[in-house]
């Protein structure tokens, strides 16, 4: 049986990277991160 998690580090950039959180709707993620103080915004 195939391992759900088969790490690729393009596609964990480009759903989770700073880019495409800057790109969703008006950068909500990102904001409410900063918000909070995180130390880390995205992967």
């Amino acid at each position: 049986m195939k391992r759900t998690y088969q790490p690729n580090k393009r596609k964990k950039a480009k759903t989770h990277g700073f880019r495409a959180r800057k790109a969703s709707k008006n950068s909500k993620i990102l904001n409410s991160r900063r918000k909070k103080g995180r130390k880390k915004l995205t992967v």
